[in-house]
């Protein structure tokens, strides 16, 4: 039996290169295709790809009607059957083109034109009903059902994002009579709005789930939306929020954009220059402590000061105001600064994942390999006694 064994593994002949084969499969992620036909073309991911941005923050923050503002801000994507037409007047008006999500199965109102709606496809109330939740759990529960469909999201959002650019308006070239068409960026900004409870999505398995999945297919950048006054007028609002955001940060390692939202109620100025500059955050500091706030949360509260200076250093910052629409356009701007950071990062990290995921599998093969020679080995040494 030995003797069989022996020489059925010897026609099997793997070797070495085998092995490094065994974790080479490639894994098919599209954000790192998109990567390297961006480093191919000399450009950058968001000039081939539509830049995803995920709109998060505290109830009455004022998410949804910043999400209105940012959609009045950019063109209106083609309709089926219309594309020749709409993309004139978008070229007209030389505006970038948004797309609009809401994810939020409990709300009554949405402000802005959404593309794809969670309320199309989940009954909040029914869910509530059935399964006999409260207002946070048919929240969350909603969330989970729509997740499982969410690879039919991503699908639509791939056929809208990219279009075809035949050449056949074009006069040939000699070298090149038969080109075939070539994919260009349909959409400049995928908005997606989440619910107002923000532990509904930023903690549960749907919400990583949804933002992996958005993540893994477009460059994608959190817009944590602050309340502003309230912020402005509590030391210890505003560390709440950041501590917040810190926490999004390293959760989902996305880069992560902070928008003082309602600067035309109190400017957002003083916040900002809490992040930048930590001796005037002391110094706003002590005057907070001399008046009747002072015990153990603002000594806390010093402390995570100094433990937070570092990290407002990867933050980016903007102010804005939803309803005046003051901002909007330095908002775009800081959004571009995030998604090159998303892809000096999130997609180097993701690579370097990957890799960490073939090495593993090449050791296991070899491992497993190893094993099997040892017990061949044996049986061979048995049979000879």
């Amino acid at each position: 039996m030995a003797d069989s064994l022996q020489s059925t593994f010897e026609r099997i002949q793997i070797s070495e290169e085998d092995l490094s084969g065994a974790g080479s499969s490639e894994v098919n992620i599209p954000i790192l295709s998109k990567s390297l036909d961006a480093t191919s073309q000399s450009v950058k991911l968001r000039d081939i790809s539509p830049v995803c941005v995920l709109v998060v923050g505290m109830a009455g923050s004022g998410k949804t009607t910043l999400m209105a503002a940012l959609q009045r801000s950019l063109g209106v994507p083609a309709e089926a059957g219309d594309d020749g037409e709409q993309d004139d007047k978008n070229e007209e008006n030389s505006e970038p083109i948004g797309y609009c999500l809401n994810l939020d199965p409990a709300t009554v109102l949405v402000p802005f034109g959404a593309s794809i709606d969670i309320r199309d496809t989940v009954d909040y109330k029914e869910v509530m009903k059935q399964h006999r939740l409260g207002p946070n759990g048919a929240i969350m529960t909603s969330l989970n059902l729509f997740a499982t469909k969410f690879d039919q999201v991503i699908t639509i959002l791939d056929k809208r994002a990219y279009k075809s650019e035949s050449k056949t308006n074009e006069t040939p070239s000699t070298s090149d009579e038969t080109a075939p068409p070539s994919a260009c960026k349909a959409l400049d900004y995928i908005l997606v709005d989440t619910p107002g409870q923000i532990e509904a999505f930023t903690w549960s398995a749907s919400g990583s789930i949804i933002t992996s999945a958005l993540a893994s297919s477009f460059p994608t950048v959190l817009a944590f939306v602050v309340d502003t006054p309230r912020c402005a007028a509590s030391l210890n609002t505003f560390m709440s929020n950041m501590l917040y955001a810190c926490s999004m940060f390293y959760r989902t390692r996305l880069p992560l954009v902070v928008v003082f939202n309602k600067c035309d109620v109190s400017s957002g100025e003083v916040c900002m220059e809490w992040m930048s500059d930590y001796e005037k955050f002391q110094e706003a500091m002590d005057d907070f402590m001399d008046s009747d706030a002072s015990g153990y949360y603002a000594s806390l509260t010093r402390s995570m000061s100094l433990v937070l200076d570092e990290f407002y250093q990867t933050l980016h910052r903007v102010c804005v105001s939803a309803a005046t629409g003051d901002g909007i356009g330095e908002f775009w701007e800081v959004v571009k600064k995030a998604a090159d950071d998303f892809e000096e990062d999130y997609v180097g990290d993701l690579k370097c994942r990957v890799e960490e995921q073939k090495a593993r599998k090449r050791a296991l093969a070899k491992d497993g390999l190893n094993r099997l020679k040892k017990d061949l080995d044996s049986e061979k040494e048995e049979s000879s006694n």
